[in-house]
């Protein structure tokens, strides 16, 4: 009991807004008379939150180092502009687009990273200025109006579904095998992690608990892709959102670059002291947050299939919020890429819910606020509460 109490009081804020997540869908599940969690409505939920998600996973590396990006929403709205340019009237082809619009991106975060790495200019001063900057850009290269559509391979990123090579008919059967050799991977994952934990003798959790542990997380995966399975199978932007998910998990925990970008929000003095060059470090964070709010913008014009001058209003706001809430910290140095898409689903539900049930959006706004205002006090208190 000692050992799940210490594990319990080191991971409070991720356990704690997963029992949010789930405290929420409840309700809401019961408000809706059962439409949340419908397969067209968690379908939709998916496509409806996957760009403000994208965005999460690259504002969370920024508020670790223990700055800000207020330009990701105009910078989204920009790309979206520029792949309408490419690919609705030059014609361009879909993969040399993509990989162009990617490149802006990459260029626009080296941009603010130059400025403020190496010049030391306040993040918020440099991302408020690209916020005002791309917003024009956008407004500059679509003329004001919506340029659409586009390419039916385009438009598959956020609209799409994997194909079901089973052709099982009213089932996916190809969403039900993912979902069984994905529970087989996190098994495997989860026996090897504490092997190696107890081969360095570090406290894991009774046997018992991981039993139980295991059987919960397999049984929600498996349910959830049987869900699915039962409307038109798992979107393709799930696919990308998964790959992304693991790809900066692994980034975060297990290589270098995850412990020097951690290290330097923790006090960038003593990581500079320690060899780490923090210049670099930071302007790559800000590089990476580029790319990825050019893939938000494109997943979001896919959606809407066009570029539009009014895209990418507030998702700095809804990605910034999604990162807080799912534990990172305030002040630099702590959070997790789970944390921060949890942070964005509880995000999510809360506005689908709350339109399902016909809240007005001037509450939604005043209900938003509230938790995020909750989840950085929360924050704050258990910091004092740890220091003391």
């Amino acid at each position: 009991m000692n050992t799940l109490r210490t594990l319990f009081k080191n991971n409070i804020r991720q356990y704690g807004m997963i029992i949010a997540l789930a405290s929420i869908m409840i309700l809401f599940q019961i408000l809706t008379d059962g439409i949340l969690l419908k397969p067209l409505n968690i379908t939709n939920l998916i496509q409806q939150n996957s760009y403000i998600l994208i965005l999460a996973i690259g504002m969370l590396m920024v508020i670790i180092t223990g700055n800000i990006d207020l330009s990701v929403g105009s910078v989204a709205a920009f790309v979206g502009a520029f792949s309408a340019l490419l690919m609705v009237k030059m014609e361009v082809p879909f993969g040399i687009a993509l990989v162009a619009s990617l490149l802006i991106g990459a260029i626009v975060g080296a941009w603010h990273g130059f400025w403020i790495a190496y010049l030391k200019i306040p993040a918020f001063i440099v991302t408020l200025a690209g916020m005002l900057i791309f917003r024009g850009l956008t407004n500059a290269v679509l003329k004001g109006q919506s340029l659409g559509p586009f390419p039916e391979v385009f438009r598959g990123i956020s609209t799409g579904f994997i194909p079901d090579y089973f052709g099982g008919g009213q089932i996916h059967v190809l969403s039900l095998v993912i979902g069984i050799i994905f529970s087989l991977f996190y098994v495997i994952s989860e026996l090897r992690d504490r092997k190696a934990k107890l081969k360095h003798n570090f406290e894991v959790i009774p046997k018992g608990f991981l039993i139980a542990k295991i059987v919960a997380i397999i049984s929600i995966i498996n349910l959830f892709t049987y869900v699915l399975a039962t409307y038109k199978g798992i979107p393709n932007i799930l696919v990308l959102l998964s790959l992304l998910v693991a790809i900066y998990t692994f980034i975060t925990d297990k290589t270098v670059i995850g412990r020097h970008i951690y290290a330097l929000g923790g006090n960038e003095k003593a990581a500079k002291l320690s060899g780490i060059k923090t210049q670099r470090v930071m302007f790559m964070v800000y590089v990476n947050m580029g790319i990825l709010a050019a893939l938000s913008g494109l997943v979001f014009a896919a959606r809407l299939n066009s570029g539009t001058p009014q895209a990418g209003i507030n998702f700095e706001l809804d990605a910034i919020a999604a990162a807080y809430i799912g534990g990172a910290s305030a002040t630099g140095g702590v959070g997790t890429v789970i944390g921060a898409i949890i942070g964005g689903l509880v995000m999510g539900v809360m506005n689908n819910g709350m339109s399902l049930i016909g809240v007005g959006i001037q509450w939604q706004s005043v209900i938003k606020g509230l938790v995020l205002l909750i989840a950085v006090g929360f924050d704050v208190y258990t910091k004092s509460k740890s220091a003391s």
